[in-house]
């Protein structure tokens, strides 16, 4: 598996969870708290996980966590 951590405002985590409901399986998606997220992906999908992730930095300001530190 594929995970990334990520953090949103929380009032998008519902705009997230439906842009990564609507990936066609490329992730699932974990709210751990507030806008702290959980992306996981299968190995073979890491080209578009990569993509969904970077799109979710443009669109809604995602931050990675370990990207933070």
């Amino acid at each position: 598996m594929l995970v990334q951590h990520v953090l949103v405002h929380p009032a998008d985590v519902v705009f997230v969870k439906s842009i990564v409901e609507a990936s066609d399986g490329v992730a699932l998606l974990f709210a751990d708290r507030g806008g702290e997220l959980t992306l996981a992906a299968p190995l073979g999908r890491g080209d578009e996980f990569a993509e969904l992730v970077r799109d979710l930095e443009r669109d809604v300001g995602a931050r990675r966590r370990d990207a933070l530190r």
